[in-house]
């Protein structure tokens, strides 16, 4: 399908869907279309039509709300193209929320304006989730396929639109927080193969990202009670760089190779909600691979900061990733 010809048929598709169910919107200049261009893959039912919550006000970041989107069901992308500058980078964004919801301003739009401000094309996915409820829930791949096709899709999707959008095919990064940071892992180590049919031509381009940032992640690590579970073996189990009396052991759902691309690692020890230990098995898993990581581990920072500067030295983080990102070529220095 020709270009002009897949962003006309979305931009309908999607203003049909918007006139049925009211969904979340991108800011004034900005359109958001579904990445898939029929049924989605694997469609799940869920309790209710997608909803934009109103700002949430009981858990302030940096003093300000935020606003959550749930019950995604037709996953869209939104393209935000640098202003002035252009390096030819672009990144896919992947808003946290434990796989039921999307933090989308503060994981997601908010980042976007950085991103672009650098001169990185950027690609906000709003990507399959759902509450828990009666019916089957979203989560990491492989108890959930949705959102990992979800991202294989809009990776293909931003290389076969690179000459349109101005991008270097070899410059496609990804960029995710909390939940978000583990699907950055799971694309980054599952890239061969699509989980779904080719439904057009950006299907067959690869989906396999160039770079990635991946920010307090989760489910990366497992207990050797968990790994046993899975592998009936404790390969991989190395002892805790941190604390000595335990054991560390990598999700063998998430394969590094020498192939997985250079990553960019985060986290905060006193985070109480996506454990150190993703972190950590997660470095360990790309050293031993050889594949090119710079990790920073703070002492503090806690959880869910986004790109909000507060009194802590962690929320300096944008300013390591620019400097990373010209240090590996993706960016001029």
């Amino acid at each position: 399908m020709k270009p002009s010809l897949f962003v006309l048929f979305v931009v309908f598709a999607f203003s049909a869907l918007s006139a049925q169910t009211p969904v979340w919107q991108p800011s004034p200049g900005h359109t958001q279309v579904p990445i898939w261009p029929g049924a989605v893959p694997d469609a799940q039912p869920v309790a209710g039509p997608e909803d934009e919550t109103t700002p949430v006000t009981d858990s302030l970041v940096a003093g300000k709300p935020w606003v959550k989107v749930s019950n995604v069901t037709r996953p869209t992308m939104t393209v935000y193209s640098p202003k002035e500058k252009n390096t030819g980078a672009a990144v896919v964004v992947f808003p946290g929320g434990g796989y039921q919801i999307l933090a989308i301003d503060l994981e997601g739009t908010e980042v976007c304006d950085w991103l672009t401000s650098k001169g990185i094309t950027c690609v906000l996915l709003k990507y399959r989730v759902t509450h828990v409820g009666p019916y089957p829930k979203s989560g990491p791949y492989p108890e959930s396929p949705m959102a990992l096709e979800d991202a294989q899709r809009t990776v293909g999707l931003v290389r076969f639109h690179a000459a349109e959008w101005h991008i270097d095919p070899h410059k496609i990064g990804v960029l995710g927080f909390s939940a978000g940071g583990h699907l950055s892992a799971a694309i980054s180590t599952h890239f061969e193969k699509r989980l779904y049919p080719a439904v057009d031509a950006a299907d067959k381009e690869s989906c396999r990202r160039d770079f990635a940032m991946v920010i307090y992640p989760g489910h990366l690590s497992l207990s050797a009670a968990e790994w046993d579970a899975k592998q009936g073996t404790k390969k991989f189990v190395v002892p805790h760089p941190v604390n000595a009396d335990k054991e560390l052991s990598m999700n063998p759902e998430v394969p590094v190779t020498s192939q997985t691309p250079p990553t960019f690692l985060l986290q905060a020890e006193d985070d109480h909600v996506d454990n150190v230990d993703d972190s950590l098995a997660y470095y360990i898993a790309l050293k031993k691979a050889g594949v090119p990581v710079e990790t920073h581990l703070y002492a503090h920072g806690g959880h869910a900061f986004g790109l909000r500067r507060t009194e802590m030295p962690i929320t300096e983080w944008p300013q390591l990733v620019e400097k990373w990102l010209g240090t590996i070529g993706m960016i001029p220095k």
